[in-house]
């Protein structure tokens, strides 16, 4: 039985859900890279990163190649380095709006702590 659409995107952006993962993924936007060079990037041990690598490995969202003694990993598609962008986006859009939604706090938090007095003056300005 093939697996629901909307189960397979649920696996793939689950698969997405580690931090590491999306540095690497960030990491390799620019091109491939020897593991040495995303070792270097990525403040880990080197099973660690290993082992994230495999899990973007098992879901065909990097590829790996080996030259000599060194593996190179890179982007299985060029539509990931678009993905990660449009994230990008989505997250500023949302943290402008939260910003505004905090700077309304903010303000509103000033009013109340000035007392009733000043909330009147504001009102009638």
């Amino acid at each position: 039985m093939p697996v629901p659409l909307y189960q397979a995107k649920a696996e793939f952006f689950r698969t997405l859900g580690h931090p590491v993962r999306i540095r690497v993924l960030e990491l390799l936007r620019d091109g491939p890279l020897p593991v040495r060079d995303l070792l270097a990037e990525i403040d880990i041990e080197a099973s660690s990163l290993s082992q994230q690598l495999a899990v973007l490995r098992r879901a065909g969202i990097v590829t790996a190649t080996r030259e000599g003694a060194t593996v190179v990993y890179a982007l299985s598609t060029p539509d990931m380095a678009g993905l990660l962008t449009s994230a990008r986006a989505i997250l500023t859009e949302v943290l402008a709006d939260q910003g505004e939604l905090l700077a309304e706090l903010r303000a509103e938090t000033d009013r109340a702590a000035a007392g009733p007095g000043a909330r009147r003056v504001a009102v009638e300005r």
